[in-house]
């Protein structure tokens, strides 16, 4: 609790009379901080802060690296710029050494600023600095941290490009193609395959691997221990929620990622009908930020792996194995593997397949695209996004449809907002019979519902028709329908092969503790809200999982010790 006495003497508040001051203390809350305890984190609501007592720091992460900008002392007050510009906070402060401070809601702020002209001067006063400090901070900024460069054409290049987007790292790329001038002239004109700089010193060689872009970057690419409650495989919306929820209610969780988080997902440029976002999110955003909160919360998270096998151990336990030879033992498993994009039959495609014709849509295939002629093959809402966004850079977006139309498999919204784009056409019943090229795409040809086939130029082609499930890889024994996709729940439980002798939980394959959610489900529908929603979800079974075992184990073990001795 805050008395008036201990607002006295802070400049913010010896500006009121005594009677407004006894109102705000009695409105402020109290909070208290240990050593590195963190008041405030980048992205949360805004509230306005008083510092009472101690030292609080100020951090913002810059080209993927938390930098301290301000230390705040007694009398000091924060968080009036975000309020009255109506965003979340923009930083991150932490305690250090014990402090306290006096937290009032946005509405206190609007008040003392009507109540008191000297407060609201003040205040202005305070946010104009703020505001140039800013501007100088901007001007300071470093260049991008890495520098890639490679042909536009190399899957290797593009891998590491949407690795360092997805993960939100500044970069530079010098297509060595088209920008052959712009190579600097310290690196070697003889490397064939991507070449990567980081930090303007660390030239990593010759087509270096995406993991070891992670690992020259920070990137956890390992696990860190032996033993876990739930290891998560797959970082797209269903792994991403069931991390966050599971190490939130203190589970042991090891979230493992074959490339980077995000899944499919995350390459969209705009989902406008999740929950909670009226202007839309990036893909990219919206991992960004569950990535922060699960390690938020102390889920371990390692990128650059896949899971290779899963078996079972004598103690209920399964072995996870990772590519490279590690292993980790864990209670329970949750498969949120996603799905891979189904590939186009048509003549030419495989040869050009990473030169031209790519698969899904990352957001850094943009300036590939500038003033082009492109075309996306598919009529769903990630193909809807990947039109709406390339729009703004092509010459002119062409969607190539198989069936009748869009309203059958997009969302309304985006078929309204692609009606708006005058450079984005959908040509319906249309086949992709063949690509054409010598190193590169340069044309491509249709069919239409007459049997007419045209061939045009083209610069990029775009395939996202549908997806499979990638799970040949899991226990030959946990059962999957005829594509792959992955059985839960009542699908099993009538089966000969569960090898429960309880009913399985909603979301649990045929092996008991092993958990499946999202897009590689068996009947799962296909939406980012419902992946999040199956992430979490799946973490409550794992606790109902592991509470019947403990139980069991207790039953076995009062069991034993009532046999009489011999």
């Amino acid at each position: 609790m805050i008395s008036p006495a201990q607002l006295s003497g802070i400049p913010i508040f010896d500006c009121l009379d005594d009677a407004l001051r006894r109102r705000y203390a009695e409105r402020a809350a109290d909070w208290q901080l240990s050593d590195g305890e963190w008041l405030l984190r980048e992205g949360e609501q805004a509230h306005f802060f008083v510092v009472l007592e101690g030292e609080l720091v100020l951090s913002k992460e810059v080209l993927a690296r938390r930098q301290d900008y301000h230390t705040y002392k007694r009398g000091d007050f924060f968080g009036e710029l975000p309020i009255l510009l109506g965003t979340p906070t923009m930083v991150a402060i932490r305690a250090n050494g014990r402090a306290r401070v006096a937290r009032f809601d946005r509405q206190d702020l609007h008040e003392l600023i009507r109540e008191s002209a000297a407060c609201s001067a003040l205040i202005l006063q305070v946010m104009n600095f703020r505001l140039q400090t800013v501007r100088d901070r901007l001007l300071e900024l470093p260049s991008a941290r890495v520098l890639v460069v490679g042909s536009r054409y190399d899957t290797d290049c593009r891998d590491i490009r949407n690795f360092l987007s997805m993960n939100r790292i500044p970069y530079e790329w010098i297509d060595r193609e088209q920008e052959p001038d712009r190579i600097p002239s310290c690196m070697p004109r003889e490397l064939q395959g991507p070449v990567v700089v980081i930090d303007k010193t660390n030239c990593l060689g010759e087509a270096p691997t995406v993991r070891r872009v992670a690992e020259e970057l920070g990137f956890q690419t390992s696990p860190k221990n032996e033993n876990y409650d739930v290891v998560v495989v797959g970082a797209g919306p269903a792994g991403l929620a069931a991390s966050v929820y599971g190490s939130s209610e203190g589970l042991r969780v090891l979230l493992v990622e074959r490339a980077a988080p995000g899944g499919q997902a995350g390459t969209s440029s705009r989902i406008e009908n999740y929950l909670g976002f009226p202007s839309g999110i990036s893909g990219e955003e919206l991992t960004d930020r569950a990535i922060k909160q699960a390690q938020h919360f102390g889920a371990e998270i390692v990128l650059t792996r896949e899971v290779e096998n899963i078996e079972p151990l004598s103690d209920g336990r399964y072995c996870v194995e990772l590519d490279g030879g590690d292993r980790v033992s864990t209670r329970a498993v949750i498969l949120a593997t996603g799905v891979d994009w189904r590939r186009l039959e048509a003549e030419g495609v495989e040869r050009l397949s990473g030169r031209g014709v790519l698969y899904g849509a990352a957001r850094t295939e943009a300036s590939t695209v500038i003033g082009k002629d492109i075309f996306i093959v598919g009529g769903g809402n990630s193909a809807g996004q990947a039109a709406m966004y390339f729009s703004a850079y092509a010459n002119s977006v062409t969607l190539l449809v198989r069936g009748e139309g869009l309203h059958l498999t997009m969302s309304q919204y985006l078929i309204g907002q692609l009606a708006t784009r005058s450079n984005v056409q959908v040509e319906t019943h249309t086949l992709v019979e063949a690509v054409g090229g010598e190193d590169h795409l340069e044309t491509i040809s249709t069919r239409a519902a007459d049997g007419e086939v045209v061939t045009r130029e083209a610069h990029a082609l775009f395939v996202m028709i549908g997806a499979n499930a990638n799970t040949r890889w899991l226990p030959k024994d946990l059962q999957r329908d005829e594509r792959g996709y992955i059985c839960t729940g009542r699908d099993v439980s009538d089966l000969p092969n569960w090898s429960g002798s309880r009913v399985p939980f909603l979301l649990e394959t045929n092996l008991p503790g092993i958990f499946c959610a999202g897009d590689v489900r068996h009947d799962s529908i296909k939406r980012v809200s419902s992946g999040v929603g199956e992430g979490s979800m799946a973490i409550a079974f794992v606790h109902q999982y592991l509470a019947l075992e403990e139980s069991q184990r207790r039953a076995s073990i009062e069991a034993q010790e009532a046999l009489p001795s011999r």
